[in-house]
């Protein structure tokens, strides 16, 4: 990859040219971007995408996959991030560019490690499993001979001579007419249709209903993605040696992309005698453990004062206020004041950037919560979802009076490592609301929409019904631009995309 000190300029093409370039509105991304981008617009596509791949996530939790309200969903925050999704939209060259570009983007992030690769190629297949799901079908066979998938839709006669063996075969068939389009597809592609005994088999050959061939075209491209994150992954240490890029490489499968919540126009109008009150009514379940926690014996590790403590001035908390609030907490501890003065003072001074650097600290996301400083025995910050026994954590949502139904949807979500829809979750059911209007990232969020909500903000339900399962949450909140690990960059530094093709290939 080439970097250089002059502004580059967009390639301009033509309408066929364009065309070419993208034909469609999905694409396995076989061949690298070749053009030449701003260091700016390279750190905004890879916001944007993950931004994009975190809601993927959430959806497919929160909605039964293919249904028409996971549809409308993910429809509207791929309108939001501007990227591609359906076919014969007018002007469609510069979301698809954007997708495309992202996507190698985020391969270089995500291909670091085995879990960050697992779960960047099911968030891309749920993604392209939608795109596919709603590709016109007279522009299937021109996708799959784009990506190199030698599939070829039968002739209706060759499909009247095998209908009623495809019909018997096909469980996803109900009637006695077959009107799908059936391909003939080389056995050993179909191989997870055949071990369900879905597909009928031939010489050979699969006849796949159009319907069913989405799982064959989701394995291709798994397979080619996992092979691809691989190599990447090989060629990575020559993308990081460029002091430019790996300080965003490293931090953007970690990043959080919302609100930092570091001022808030509230700030002096909490008073001390409400945090009790607000610990049961607002607090996350992160935050009301440690509120108890340092309420039961008068003290918290540091990384407990951390958390917690950043969380209380981003509700508003004034530097005076949380020297006298920790002061006062810590002498109930048999500390002696002129201890606390010496010992402890200055690292909340410093929090508020009254000391040190003069750094003003933001309070703690969920991201950095769940996936940095995991507590060891004797400790209670962190992700109660994540870092909790799970008999423990039933005790715990026990004790807050949330139903028997509504925990075991909360483990469920935990047995699935959904830690922050978890949290929503809990939100709802604390809250009593169906639908919570928000994507659930940082303990401050739920601070405020609990806020808003008790301050009569939104309706909330006359009736306490459990829902059978996940509730839908919409795209992640407009809010500020994440804090850029590029920001000190002249935006006019450009990359050359050209040499991208090095880290993607052998």
């Amino acid at each position: 990859m080439e970097f250089t000190g002059a502004q580059r300029k967009r390639q301009r093409l033509a309408g066929d040219q364009r065309n070419t370039c993208y034909p469609h509105s999905l694409q396995f991304y076989l061949q690298p971007p070749s053009e030449n981008i701003s260091l700016m617009e390279f750190e905004t596509l890879a916001i944007d995408r993950v931004k994009l791949l975190k809601a993927v996530e959430n959806l497919g939790v929160s909605y039964v996959k293919g249904t028409e309200q996971y549809r409308i969903k993910l429809e509207a925050e791929l309108r939001r991030v501007k990227f591609s999704f359906r076919e014969n939209l007018e002007d469609e060259y510069e979301p698809r560019r954007r997708d495309h570009i992202s996507h190698f983007i985020v391969r270089l992030a995500y291909c670091q490690s085995e879990e960050l690769r697992r779960w960047f190629i099911q968030q891309e297949m749920d993604l392209l499993r939608f795109r596919f799901s709603i590709l016109p079908k007279d522009k299937i066979q021109d996708f799959l001979r784009d990506s190199h998938l030698q599939f070829e839709a039968i002739k209706d006669e060759e499909k009247t001579c095998r209908e009623k063996e495809i019909i018997a075969s096909s469980p996803s068939i109900t009637g006695t007419k077959l009107e799908d389009s059936v391909y003939k597809i080389p056995f050993v592609d179909a191989l997870d249709l055949f071990r369900g005994r879905k597909v009928y088999l031939e010489d050979g050959f699969a006849y796949v209903l159009l319907r069913d061939i989405v799982a064959i075209v989701l394995n291709e491209f798994r397979t080619k993605l996992s092979k691809a994150l691989a190599l990447t992954a090989r060629s990575l240490p020559s993308v990081q040696s460029d002091e430019r890029l790996q300080p965003l490489l490293n931090h953007l499968s970690h990043s959080y992309t919302g609100q930092d919540y570091s001022t808030q126009g509230n700030v002096g109008k909490i008073s001390l005698d409400q945090i009790d009150s607000l610990s049961t009514k607002s607090y996350p379940p992160c935050m009301r453990q440690l509120h108890k926690a340092l309420r039961d014996n008068h003290h918290l590790r540091h990384g407990g004062r951390m958390q917690y403590g950043l969380f209380l001035k981003g509700i508003g908390l004034t530097l005076e206020q949380a020297l006298q609030f920790w002061k006062q907490e810590f002498i109930r501890g048999k500390m002696d004041p002129d201890k606390f003065d010496k010992g402890y003072s200055y690292n909340i001074r410093h929090s508020f950037g009254k000391e040190g650097k003069r750094t003003d600290y933001t309070p703690f996301s969920c991201l950095k919560i769940i996936l940095t400083n995991p507590p060891s025995q004797g400790d209670y910050h962190g992700c109660p979802f994540r870092h909790s026994d799970p008999e423990l954590l039933k005790q715990k949502l026990q004790s807050y009076k949330i139903s028997p139904g509504g925990i075991n949807q909360i483990l469920d979500l935990v047995k699935g490592t959904h830690y922050q829809v978890a949290c929503q979750k809990y939100f709802e059911m604390t809250h009593n609301v169906d639908d919570c209007g928000f994507s659930l990232n940082h303990p401050n969020q739920f601070f405020i929409e609990s806020q808003r909500i008790l301050s009569g903000g939104k309706d909330i339900k006359k009736e306490s019904i459990q829902p059978e399962t996940p509730q839908p949450k919409p795209s992640v909140q407009k809010t500020k631009a994440a804090s850029s690990a590029l920001a000190s960059l002249n935006s006019s530094l450009g990359v050359d995309m050209e040499g991208l093709e090095d880290y993607f290939s052998e």
